[in-house]
């Protein structure tokens, strides 16, 4: 079993250090399965490079991006969103 967390833990650190990464080392950079993986790639969901119709290629920079869509608020700052907006709202009216 040792020999098993050592190659993960190698494989993890070349991860870190690339720019450009192959469709195994993108599963371990996001943590997916191989399905969900390609199920991204043919819904054209993430951006993804196939050189000479060959393998797949993924820069870090796009799984990032593809990472932090959608996100969602904490109520603490949809809380301080809403003060901002209404107190602009009132400040924008005239006074008679």
């Amino acid at each position: 079993m040792n020999n098993l967390k050592e190659e993960y833990l190698q494989k993890f650190a070349t991860v870190a250090f690339k720019e450009v990464l192959s469709f195994k080392e993108t599963l371990i950079f996001l943590g997916v399965s191989k399905s969900f993986l390609y199920k991204l790639t043919s819904k054209k969901a993430i951006k993804f490079s196939k050189p000479n119709n060959g393998k797949l290629y993924f820069k870090k920079s796009d799984l990032y991006e593809w990472m932090i869509r959608n996100e969602i608020k904490s109520v603490d700052v949809l809380e301080n969103e809403i003060f901002e907006h209404l107190n602009k709202k009132g400040n924008g009216k005239k006074n008679n």
